[in-house]
This record gives C-alpha cells, sequence and structure tokens, in this order.
C-alpha cells in the first residue's frame, strides 16, 4: 500500500485557486477571459488556475467553454506559471451530468488537441460518498488509458459541497493505495460552502453564509491524514481585504494555507499571506483588541486610548479598559508581556533555525530563544524580554513557513522579482538553505 502520509505531487502547498469562466455568453470573443487569465505572472498569477466550465459558465455555453480551454491552454499554456486544473461539471445524484463532465475531459485530454501537455489535473465538483469520487477516478483511468498516459498522471481534486462528501474524507486513508483505484491522484480538497449550505438547509438570519469552522477543520484535517492539500472556499466580498485576511489568518492557524481567489486583487493577497512578513513587528492586546505597535528609534510604541501607563513615586499604575494595576517593575513587566506577541520576520525565522541547528551540531538537545524590545505606553519606557524553548518539535513546527517559502521559490521562478521586493538576497539565499 502507498505510503499516504508522504505528499507525492510536486507542488507541496498551494496558497491560491482562482477560477475563470471558460466561455462568456454575448460577447465577441467567449474566450476573452480565459486569455486574460491565462496572461497573468508573477503575484497575480495564482499557485493553481482553474478554468471553470462548471458554475462560472452558463450550461449553454459550456460545450463552447471546452473547446475555449483547449484552444486557450494549447496557446498559452507553455508559458502559464502556475498549474492549470479545469473545472468540470459532475453530480454525486446526476449519472447524464457526469458523462457530461467526462466526455469534456475525454475531449480536453485529447493529444491531438494540444492541451493536455499543459494541465495538470481536473477539479470535480458536487462530489457525493467516497464511491462517487472512485467513478471520477475511474473515469481519468480510462481517459489515460484510452490516449496511453500513465495511470494516476493526471491528478483529481475535489470539491467537499455535501455531509456525503465531508464524511467520505474520513475515509480516504483507508480507500487510498488499494490495488482497486487510483486515488494517489487526488491533490487538492476544496471547499465549496455555498453549496454546503445548501445540501445542509442551513439558515442565518441575515441570509449570510454561516462561518463552518468545523468544516474547515474536517477538512484540513483530512488533508493532512492523507497526504493532500486543503483550500478554502472562495471569500464573496471582495472589497473587504481585511476580512479576507483574517479568513486566511485563521485558516492557516488551521493548517490550510490556500484559499479560491475570485479576483487577481485578491490572488496577490492570498499569494504573499502565509508568507513571512519582512519585518518582525510586535502585537499588544490593548482590552480586547489586537493592534500592532509603531517602531520608532528601535523602540516599539502604542500610541491608543484603551491602555494608558503611568509611573509613581511607589511603582506604576496600568490600565486596560476598567481595570487599574498598581505594579511595581519587575509585575509590569509580566503584565505587559501577557499583552505582547512577537510576530516573526523571514530574517528572524532563518536566525532562529540556524542557531538551533548549530546548537544540534554541538549536542544540544533544547536551547532557550530570548527575543526583547523596549516598549513605550504614554511616554513610559519599559524593557521587556521573554525566552522560549526550541527543541526539535519547535523546530518542526516553525520549519512549515521555510518549506512554504522554498516551494514557492522553486516552482514559481515568476515570483522571484516580487519575493527580492519583499526581502534582501542573503535572507532569500539562506531561506533557501537552511533546513536541508
Amino acid at each position: 500500500m502507498t505510503e499516504i502520509d508522504k505528499r507525492t505531487h510536486e507542488r507541496k502547498f498551494v496558497r491560491t485557486f482562482f477560477t475563470t469562466p471558460t466561455a462568456v455568453e454575448g460577447e465577441d470573443d467567449s474566450a476573452k477571459m480565459l486569455e486574460g487569465a491565462a496572461g497573468l505572472s508573477g503575484m497575480e498569477a495564482p499557485d493553481v488556475w482553474v478554468p471553470d466550465n462548471e458554475d462560472a459558465t452558463a450550461p449553454n455555453m459550456r460545450d463552447e467553454g471546452a473547446q475555449n480551454i483547449i484552444d486557450v491552454v494549447s496557446e498559452h499554456g507553455a508559458d502559464y506559471p502556475g498549474e492549470i486544473h479545469p473545472r468540470v461539471v459532475w453530480h454525486r445524484d446526476s449519472p447524464q451530468t457526469r458523462y457530461q463532465g467526462f466526455q469534456r475531459m475525454l475531449e480536453i485530454t485529447d493529444p491531438d488537441n494540444g492541451a493536455i501537455e499543459y494541465i495538470d489535473g481536473f477539479v470535480i465538483p458536487e462530489v457525493g460518498d467516497i464511491d462517487d469520487w472512485k467513478k471520477a477516478d475511474e473515469f481519468l483511468t480510462i481517459i489515460e488509458n484510452e490516449y496511453g498516459f500513465d495511470e494516476g498522471s493526471i491528478k483529481m481534486s475535489v470539491i467537499v459541497e455535501s455531509g456525503q462528501s465531508e464524511l467520505a474524507m474520513e475515509k480516504l486513508r483507508d480507500e487510498m493505495g488499494k490495488p482497486t483505484n487510483n486515488l494517489e491522484r487526488l491533490f487538492m480538497l476544496v471547499i465549496g460552502e455555498v453549496d454546503y449550505t445548501k445540501d445542509a438547509r442551513a439558515i442565518t438570519p441575515t441570509g449570510a453564509l454561516p462561518p463552518w469552522p468545523e468544516l474547515r477543520h474536517n477538512t484540513s484535517r483530512a488533508a493532512s491524514a492523507a497526504g493532500l492539500i486543503a483550500v478554502d472556499g472562495p471569500y464573496d466580498d471582495i472589497r473587504d481585504v481585511e476580512g479576507y485576511h483574517e479568513r486566511m489568518t485563521d485558516n492557516q492557524a488551521k493548517g490550510m494555507l490556500g484559499i479560491w481567489s475570485l479576483t487577481p486583487g485578491q490572488v496577490v493577497e492570498a499569494n504573499t499571506s502565509p508568507l513571512p512578513p519582512q519585518e518582525g513587528y510586535w502585537l499588544f492586546d490593548a482590552d480586547g483588541r489586537e493592534v500592532e505597535l509603531d517602531r520608532r528609534d528601535g523602540v516599539e510604541v502604542y500610541g491608543g486610548d484603551r491602555v494608558s501607563l503611568v509611573e509613581t513615586d511607589d511603582g506604576y499604575v496600568l490600565s486596560v479598559g476598567n481595570d487599574d494595576l498598581e505594579l511595581d517593575e519587575a509585575e509590569l513587566r509580566e503584565e505587559l508581556l501577557d499583552l505582547l506577541d512577537y510576530v516573526p520576520s523571514l530574517d528572524d525565522i532563518v536566525d532562529s533555525m540556524e542557531e538551533f541547528e548549530a546548537a544540534k551540531e554541538a549536542g544540544k538537545g533544547a536551547i532557550a530563544m530570548t527575543r526583547s524590545a523596549t516598549v513605550e505606553i504614554d511616554g513610559v519606557r519599559v524593557d521587556v524580554s521573554t525566552d522560549r524553548m526550541w527543541d526539535e518539535a519547535t523546530y518542526q513546527a516553525l520549519q512549515t513557513p521555510i518549506t512554504l517559502f522554498q516551494d514557492v521559490y522553486e516552482n514559481r521562478p515568476d515570483q522571484h522579482e516580487g519575493l527580492a521586493e519583499l526581502y534582501d538576497e542573503d535572507v532569500v539565499d539562506r531561506a533557501m538553505d537552511v533546513g536541508n
């Protein structure tokens, strides 16, 4: 049986999943949006581009959409910097719909049409229980045999849009690697929260989508267990950049580093969000509101009005909201440390990893990493420092953002210029070496 905990595909991370209609009705060139997306590069180009011949394309345009995929990908695919995964129609309850999806995949993958050379896989929506996933896998196996491709060479990603498909994710570890299927071809588990909400018959007072934190956790867990990549669903308020960032930050804490992107602007935000910041910074819990401290001449300054600090003859009075605390200097430091968190830069992470690697070579199993700062509140300055123990588990956990950076740098040379704008060349070189 295949070792399914090991990720077998070339890309270890997918930050961005960008869908594009395959045919636009009423336009002189129905493929204009495909052609525009095919020309994206750098930070505007997603890790995975999804020519969407399902929901994003009108049913009466999908045959033309399949031909547009062939035409655009065969012409521009060689220069496209990310992976290309068309989405086709499918439905767990409709054999006719599944047959339509199969026929279009058969056409798109025909070597005589010139597109399959640049297509990495297909996205299958509306899947049901695990037997339905096997049907999609079997269709792809038939296509591979029809055209003489290696079995399993065409990747398959599924969109989790129903309770059936959510429960099916629990069975992946038992099913992948069996000789009766080629489910090792699975690549991404993508959340489709709109149809999931409909399938669950969920209602909210405003009509907004529920947050579905359990679905995000379950998808991330299943991806981790089966060696796959988890991708969150679309965030349709495209002007709400702050909300998009909050969603991504919450997802990243669950191990879900990819997200659906609806515009090139969202692609840029999602491509950069999981990367370590250019410079480290301190966050301050100001009575329940997390704010970034302003660095001035090496001092971390809080300028809000939710927290105040006064130096007295006997010590200090720290006011947080309605609470006034009378503290000596040591107590003040402890209180401030409870309110502070540090977000490390790429340079900080590399420094720490290099220091731990050197200590490990010297025979040490764990070392203390010290982080110091001078914090200023209402003109009063206080020096604080915190120690964090680093052992092998800490090292492995903090290696994830470096592994992500390395994966991006190796697979997306078109983004080297964008990364050079974020980081110094020396930091990039060290980040590519550390952990190897």
